[in-house]
């Protein structure tokens, strides 16, 4: 019985076959502003629920601060990032 071995092609741009040079980091490029932090009204996702990461969090910062009526299960992703964010500096974590 013959058994093969696949071989792993390395993907493009990875691995010791590539042909970028090793100093350029496309992250530190300061003229490369698409990851730069954005306003949440400008988030192309922003009206969307709240994630449940967001939500654990704004509850817990809401209590933390004393404003319970600060979390509202049904805010979206934008609007929850600015209130965590609020209640980030009245709970003393910013």
């Amino acid at each position: 019985m013959a058994s093969t071995t696949a071989k792993a092609t390395p993907k493009a741009g990875r691995g010791t076959g590539s042909n970028q040079d090793a100093t350029e980091n496309p992250k530190t490029d300061p003229k490369d502003v698409s990851n730069q932090i954005k306003d949440p009204d400008q988030w192309t996702t922003g009206g969307e629920p709240m994630t449940g990461a967001q939500a654990s969090y704004l509850k817990t910062l809401s209590e933390e601060a004393k404003e319970p009526a600060a979390f509202d299960p049904d805010l979206d992703k934008a609007e929850a990032s600015k209130r965590i964010e609020d209640l980030r500096h009245k709970a003393g974590h910013a």
